[in-house]
Formats: structure tokens, sequence, C-alpha cells
């Protein structure tokens, strides 16, 4: 059962929510995030991406870049940037999606999803009561915890899922109903974010036994983070000789939503060649796994490039030399009852990336770019008929139920499968580590 604790939050003064909040330090490169901070001292860029403070093309693995973060977030602290709650709470972090992510209207816009910010238990993740679905980079694993062993303190919560539950929905609709202590619209995403404090002890203690009865909790972004933070709290535990067992380093920030609130989006690929084919051999080559129909009518433009999204599951869209073909998988080409053979980012690897066009380990293969679903069929379009990709492949979304499953079989999704959207806002709250 999920073990999870309120924490005393490091939090900005509300007047300065706005000047501090920032993305999350993986979703953008360092020139970009050096551009946003501009000259907004008070931005957590500066300490998730300290190597802003330093001359272009300095490294972020530099060693003097962990060491700027530390003193950054210092001077946050000394600065009442960040301020530490007197008591521990639990924290209802909302986030709403006005329109369809692809733009315009749609049936179930605008959308709010709402998180429960907690303590997740160190050893829930060591023992799999935390389940994730991706495997993790050592590499990255270790960068992270460099940046939290620096600071003492997780500056950025991990994203999870959990199974819903009708108590803690009606307990979050409360909060949700009064005024919350942070409100706005992030410039850069366009979405809305608000964050209430739970303070009352029956609420706290509600929260602690619900989480008590799931099985599971689910990463659903952030598997690095989750990493880090729990292997940290690990270290921690073994070095200090009067570990008990209830230091703050036993647990670590995330965020956790309802599963059927999560939005999660298509993650499509994008191709720099077809592996010496000619376009005429490459649509050949897919008559024996799909059914190939050019669907454009000859009317294909950026404006109308989302029509052509995949419907289904086991469709997807490929463009090729101007022209949006569906691809449908026929059947026997994938495994009903195999929670991975199943999904279509598994099908679209084996039988087009891998057997057709040889790439390779997808993380590694330079003759492949993914494309984040929010950016939409008008940016496969856009990089193919622009020279820089030969062709595009949009696939239909994964589910969240197909991600738990997955995490319950104890196996591992195909790389670059889901993309969550909203990503989370960094630095409305802290965590401590001591």
């Amino acid at each position: 059962m999920a073990t999870i604790k309120p924490f005393r939050g490091l939090r900005p003064p509300k007047d300065l929510v706005e000047q501090v909040e920032s993305r999350p330090y993986d979703v953008l490169e360092s020139e970009e995030a050096r551009a946003e901070a501009g000259d907004n001292e008070k931005s957590l860029y500066h300490i998730i991406k300290p190597e802003i403070n330093f001359p272009e093309g300095t490294s972020e693995y530099d060693p003097r870049v962990y060491e700027e973060a530390a003193r950054q977030f210092q001077k946050f602290q000394d600065k009442g940037w960040l301020v530490q709650d007197k008591d521990e709470h639990y924290y209802i972090y909302a986030q709403t999606m006005f329109q369809s992510p692809n733009g315009g209207t749609a049936e179930g816009f605008p959308r709010t999803q709402y998180g429960l910010v907690i303590g997740a238990y160190v050893e829930d993740y060591m023992n799999g009561v935390i389940k994730k679905h991706e495997l993790t980079r050592r590499d990255k694993e270790e960068d992270r915890m460099k940046h939290v062993r620096v600071n003492n303190a997780n500056m950025e919560p991990v994203f999870f899922a959990y199974p819903d539950n009708a108590v803690l929905d009606a307990l979050i609709m409360r909060y949700a109903a009064t005024e919350p202590e942070y409100d706005f619209i992030a410039p850069i995403d366009g979405f809305g974010h608000k964050f209430w404090v739970v303070n009352d002890a029956a609420d706290i203690a509600t929260i602690t036994e619900e989480f008590r009865k799931m099985p599971s909790l689910y990463i659903a972004d952030g598997h690095h983070r989750s990493a880090a933070a729990a292997l940290v709290g690990a270290e921690k535990a073994k070095q200090n000789p009067n570990h008990r067992g209830d230091e703050e380093y036993n647990y670590f920030m995330a965020v956790a939503f309802q599963a059927s609130q999560l939005t999660i989006l298509d993650y499509n690929r994008v191709l720099k060649d077809l592996n010496g084919l000619t376009s005429e051999q490459f649509l050949e080559a897919l008559h024996q796994n799909f059914t190939v129909e050019q669907i454009d009518n000859g009317q294909c433009s950026l404006d109308n490039a989302q029509s052509f999204a995949p419907k289904h599951l086991h469709e997807f869209a490929l463009y090729l030399d101007g022209h949006w073909f569906a691809l449908n998988a026929k059947p026997g080409t994938y495994n009903e009852s195999d929670p991975i053979g199943v999904l279509d980012v598994d099908i679209s690897s084996r039988l087009i990336l891998e057997d057709i066009l040889q790439l390779g380990d997808l993380r590694s293969s330079k003759r492949i770019d993914f494309v984040g679903g929010l950016r939409g069929l008008a940016e496969l379009k856009r990089r193919v008929d622009s020279g820089e990709m030969r062709a595009a492949l949009a696939l239909y979304p994964v589910t969240m139920q197909q991600i738990m499953d997955i995490a319950d079989s104890g196996k591992i999704m195909p790389p670059k499968a889901t993309w969550f959207e909203p990503k989370l806002r960094s630095g409305l709250v802290v965590h401590k580590l001591s």
C-alpha cells in the first residue's frame, strides 16, 4: 500500500509566484531558458538551469553549474523569494487546458485536472509500489542526483497518477470552490494554474489514509527525477548512522493526479531517410503489414494537416512527398493479449522503423526525431516540406489504462511513447530533505 506524508513546502510569496515559476528543466534547451529568464533574477531557471548564469556554451554538467544551483537556491531563501511553510501540508495543484491541444475548440474543453502535491515514500519506489513504465539512463539519473544532493531538496515535482478515488475527489472539489493561493495563466503554455494549501488536520489525515488503501501509484512523467530522488534518499539513509526511517529525506515530492483526468497526446516521429528506398518502394514494403490509402485527395495544407491524424488504435498517418496516407495494421501483426505488443508505438517500431528502415536503437539513432503532439501534424508537415526530414509518421495516443496495465505487468514501454500535457510548472513549491 502507498505511504505518503505532508511536508513543509518552500514556496514563493503570492505576489512573486509568476516571477519565480518556470517550465520544467527538461522541456527546454539552455538558450531557451536564458531567453525566458531574461533579466528576471527571481526566475527558477537560475536554480534548475543554472548554466544560464555562465557564458553561452557552458556545459550544464560543469561542476561549477551545480555549485551555482546551490548558491542561487540559498539566495532565493535569503531574499524571501522562497519561504518555508511553518507547518506540514498537502497542496492541491490544478491545471486548466482551455482548448484542444492542437488548437480550436472541442468537446470537453476547457478541461481541468487536479493533483495532490505529496511526499512520496522512497521505499515505495524501491519495492515497486510506485510503478514505472520507462527505462532510465544512468547519466541522466546522475545529473539529477547531483542537483538533489547539492541543494538538499527536490526542486521540481514528479508527475504521478493514481486510481480514481471518490473520497479524494470530493475533498479536492471542496478546496477548488475556495479562493486559491496562486492563480495565473503561464505565458509560454497558455494553460491556467491554480494552487491551494490543505491546512485542515482532518483533511490531511484523510488524504494520507486514502493513499494507504492504494496498492500502487504510477509514474506518468519524470522517471529520471523519480529515480534520482529515491536514490539520493536511500543514499542519505545509508550514510546516517542514526537513521530512524521518518527523516524528510525518506520522501520526495510528487504531484499525483486521478488517472482518468490526465491528457496523453500522441508522440510522433519524423524520419531523415527511407533507408535507401524510393517512395514507391517504401510504400510497397508497407503493404505487407498495413493497408495503405492516400487520404488527402490532393488537398493538403498546414491548416488542414490535423484533420489527417489517426482516428483510432492501430491506424497511423504517414506524410510523404506532400501527401497524407492512412496506414492500418493488418490482423495478426500485433498481439491483443500482450500489453506491449498491442501498442501502436510497438507496432510502428517493429514493422516500420526496424524491419523496413533499420533504424536501430531509437534512443540513439540520428536518423529519427520525435515531436510531441502539442505541436500538431502541421509541425510534421513543415519539417518534411522544408527538406529537413524525408517523411513523418503520426500515431494514435497511448491511453492511461495502457500505461497502468504495462506498469502492473512489470514491463517497459518502447521509448518516446507518451507525451503528457499540460506539463507541471516548477517553482510553486519545493521540498527540502531536512
